[in-house]
This record gives structure tokens, C-alpha cells and sequence, in this order.
């Protein structure tokens, strides 16, 4: 009810719920996202950063929980391309990182590699 009272307010705008996986089971990972799927949230985020952070097993099970039915922001930990890389692989549809410079310096330098 919470979440939905949320969601209802702030209409139209984008409600993200955090649930802190580091900090919980798997059944409750499981549970927490189809909460926050059925009020009509838009997205799960896997991390205030605070407590842990974003693991690609993780982002996998919420995808595999939500599947396209709402966005995926991983957050927490995620400090370079490579790890962005296997976040978006496992169904992130966002990144959250302190370091995004550092990232998209990684990613030209990746890029210009390949186009060589």
C-alpha cells in the first residue's frame, strides 16, 4: 500500500523502490520485486550502496522475477566498463556508480580498440 500511495502521488513521475539485496534472502529478493512490480512501480534498484552492493546474481533474479514489466537499476560497487558491461548483460536497464567518468573514459578506450 505504501509503495502504490507513492506511485499514485507522484504520478507521472518515475518511482524507483531500493530493496537492499545484500541484505536479504532470495525468497524475500523475490517477494520485495513483485511488490513493488504489482503497486506499479517502474523500477527495483539493488542497492543504496550502503550495505553492499549490485551483484550480477542479483540483477539476474530480478530480472527473471520482473522480467520487462519494469526497469532494473543496479547500484552499488559498480566501478568500471567490465562490470557495467555484465550488469546490462544480466538485465540491468540502468547503472548508478560514483566513478562514470572513469567508466566512459573505459568505454572509449574499449571502443577505439575494436574499431582498429
Amino acid at each position: 500500500n505504501d509503495i502504490r500511495s507513492v506511485v499514485d502521488v507522484v504520478s507521472p513521475n518515475i518511482v524507483k523502490v531500493i530493496l537492499e539485496t545484500s541484505v536479504l534472502t532470495t525468497k524475500e529478493k523475490i517477494t520485495a520485486a513483485k511488490i513493488a512490480r504489482d503497486s506499479g512501480a517502474h523500477f527495483v534498484k539493488t542497492s543504496t550502496g550502503f550495505a553492499g552492493g549490485a551483484t550480477v546474481e542479483d540483477v539476474k533474479l530480478l530480472h527473471a522475477t520482473v522480467g520487462d514489466s519494469m526497469g532494473i537499476k543496479a547500484s552499488g560497487g559498480i566501478r568500471d566498463y567490465k562490470t557495467v558491461l555484465e550488469m546490462i548483460r544480466a538485465g540491468a536497464t540502468r547503472i548508478g556508480t560514483s566513478t562514470g567518468v572513469k567508466i566512459i573514459e573505459e568505454y572509449n578506450v574499449a571502443n577505439a580498440q575494436s574499431n582498429k
